[in-house]
């Protein structure tokens, strides 16, 4: 990463932002004068479509920002500058009428570029386009490299040249790579960019979920995508190699539009090879050392690939006492701790762990998550009080060595999904460590279970991974499904419990 970030951001741009917000133009933009936009501007803006307006903020600080318009398809698609689609930066073109967003500026800080925060700024404005319930997103982007070009080709041709990569911009590489694609060219666009040679290219996404007949959009995201990672255990060298095999798993499930990246349990158990000639209790304490850097790691790619991971566990010391512990690195750069509950005979007996005290439920940009790991999930009493916080998505890390293992750990997981009504995604490690004592075998299938009602599948499996195989799984699950089933499903089972007869509470 090129800066050490926190904390990430992203919402409506306020009046008080200006200074930061300035600033941040002004780096971006340097190569162009007058770079940035008057207060009285944005303060218009905000009057009159302060939803259209966006910022990214790390660590309190303004770093990126997007600006929008509506406009009607007309006016977006037929001939004009920037200053006409502006009004001269009054924005009387703006018309709350009009059925296309108009993208004014985007921009990101140089110093917090390579993070994809303009990846989210362009995500959260297709968001808002299908919110509105907009036709499409137009805006005419520039083309900063083709002075290098231009007495060799025309504006054309750099742009095929550039959608085939046989050159890169890195505006419109950009925004080709976020599903915009070419209408035209347009000349004299933007007055004193002398890198585009005044040149831009009109640019649309169109929304495919545009109705002609107006209807209320819901603002609330209720389909979730949740990327598993079946992971192969195999010899790594060092802590360089675990970050380098975990970052690809996280850039393909990202890749995909995944909110969530599961691993498994105890998935660095690799790194234990170098202190093989120990006792098996010595050489998990020597890789809980590593605890701290992995999180700091897996915070940094959570920010990067703007995506919530759930680390699976790893050992981890607290004043000399060792636990299996995991960490939920949020996309906003903050994360929160889990602890494995119940400890298994085999954990205690080589490790000498101990087990957690703290049940809990985490709220995400998602919706409100469970985290278990692997033996866990065999005790009802633990999703019970969970569900009753509201968790509608279980995250099972675990590791087991046999078949029988497994079959535990899965017949547990879906017996969860149908008696809490709620989503279970389970992750495991598969192949085998043969110089790394007691973690020599692995058994696994990645998979999502489902309540078993109407709407769900009716076997309750939503996806399999392949046995014993590394690969990914990626699963939609939809939370409106969840509150249908509460109220209206064959069977109700939180709702038809007796609670005049017994209850499930936390002692502590």
């Amino acid at each position: 990463m090129q800066t050490e970030i926190n904390k990430v951001e992203l919402r409506n741009l306020r009046i008080e932002d200006y200074k930061e917000l300035k600033n941040s133009m002004m780096e971006a933009y340097s190569e162009l004068e007058n770079s940035y936009w008057k207060e009285r501007d944005i303060q218009k803006l905000l009057s009159i479509f302060p939803e259209g307006q966006l910022v990214i903020v790390v660590d309190d600080k303004v770093v990126g920002s997007a600006l929008s318009l509506i406009v009607d398809e007309d006016t977006a698609n037929k001939k004009h500058n920037y200053a006409e689609i502006t009004g001269n930066n009054t924005f009387s073109t703006h018309d709350p009428l009009g059925d296309v967003l108009y993208g004014i500026d985007v921009f990101i800080h140089p110093k917090y570029r390579g993070l994809r925060l303009g990846r989210r700024l362009y995500d959260t404005r297709k968001e808002l386009c299908e919110q509105l319930n907009l036709k499409a997103i137009v805006f005419a982007g520039r083309i900063p490299n083709y002075t290098k070009h231009h007495k060799e080709i025309s504006p054309k041709i750099y742009i095929d040249k550039v959608r085939q990569k046989e050159i890169y911009d890195p505006v419109l590489s950009f925004q080709l790579s976020n599903d915009f694609h070419v209408i035209k060219v347009m000349q004299n666009y933007l007055e004193g960019d002398k890198n585009s040679k005044e040149y831009a290219v009109l640019l649309e996404w169109n929304n495919i979920y545009y109705d002609k007949s107006p209807k209320l959009i819901n603002i609330r995201k209720t389909v979730i995508r949740i990327g598993l990672v079946q992971w192969q255990m195999r010899p790594l060298a060092n802590l360089e190699a675990l970050f380098e095999q975990s970052e690809f798993f996280i850039d393909v499930v990202s890749g995909y539009g995944s909110d969530f990246a599961l691993f498994p349990e105890l998935f660095i158990a690799p790194l234990m090879a170098d202190y093989n000639h120990l006792s098996e209790a010595d050489a998990i304490r020597e890789i809980a050392n590593y605890s701290e850097p992995i999180r700091k790691k897996f915070l940094e790619f959570a920010i990067s690939y703007n995506i919530n991971i759930i680390t699976g566990s790893m050992p981890h010391l607290e004043n000399g006492v060792l636990y299996n512990v995991g960490y939920l690195c949020k996309r906003d750069g903050t994360f929160e701790i889990y602890t494995k509950i119940h400890i298994t005979p085999n954990e205690v007996q080589y490790w000498g762990m101990k087990g957690g005290s703290e049940i809990k439920t985490f709220d995400t940009d998602c919706g409100k998550i469970g985290i278990m790991i692997c033996y866990d999930v065999e005790f009802p009493e633990l999703s019970r009080l969970m569900s009753d916080q509201g968790m509608e998505i279980l995250f099972v890390p675990f590791l087991t060595d046999t078949q029988n293992g497994y079959t535990r750990v899965k017949l547990c997981a879906q017996a969860r999904a149908i008696e809490n009504e709620c989503y279970v995604a389970i992750a495991g490690c598969v192949g085998n460590l043969p110089k790394v004592n007691n973690m020599d075998i692995q058994y696994a299938q990645t998979a999502v279970f489902t309540p078993s009602d109407f709407a769900f599948p009716s076997n309750g499996v939503k996806a399999e991974a392949t046995p014993n195989t590394e690969m990914t799984l990626i699963v939609d699950v939809d939370l409106d499904l969840l509150k249908k089933l509460h109220e209206h499903g064959s069977v109700r089972i939180l709702k038809d419990r007796r609670h005049d007869l017994y209850q499930i509470k936390k002692l502590k």
